[in-house]
């Protein structure tokens, strides 16, 4: 995965200033796109998504943090989320989406819906240094 101590946005995406000074990483997609950006998938395991969606009301159902602006394109994704098999959690609008970035609480976890709101309330702000740009 790359060289001790070299951070993740070193390996993916170099140094973009507006991320490392605090932009929350959807909030500057969502400017370059010129379209709103809903955020909902990245803190999942792609093998979770595929093979550990479940019926609504059943036991042991994942959450996942939606956030993004309200209105019908929320709705839409906050519906998505329930027909994956998965109990989506209103996380906010997009300025708000840095709760579930990498290295918070709740990212690659397979919590709750109650779990998820804790682990997106206790998310320190600010980019943890794993994660940040040389």
């Amino acid at each position: 995965m790359g060289s001790p101590g070299v951070g993740v946005a070193q390996q993916r995406d170099g140094r973009i200033d507006a991320i490392e000074d605090g932009t929350p990483e959807s909030v500057w997609v969502a400017e370059q796109l010129g379209a709103p950006v809903i955020k909902i998938f990245n803190g999942i395991f792609w093998k979770h998504l595929l093979e550990r969606g479940k019926p609504a009301g059943a036991e042991g159902r994942i959450a996942l943090p939606v956030a993004g602006a309200d209105g019908p394109g929320k709705e839409l994704a906050l519906d998505l989320v329930d027909r994956l098999g998965f109990d989506p959690v209103d996380a906010g609008s997009i300025e708000e989406s840095w709760r579930q970035q990498p290295g918070t609480p709740v990212y690659g976890k397979d919590y709750d819906v109650e779990n998820t709101r804790k682990a997106l309330a206790e998310a320190p702000r600010g980019r943890p240094a794993e994660f940040r740009a040389a």
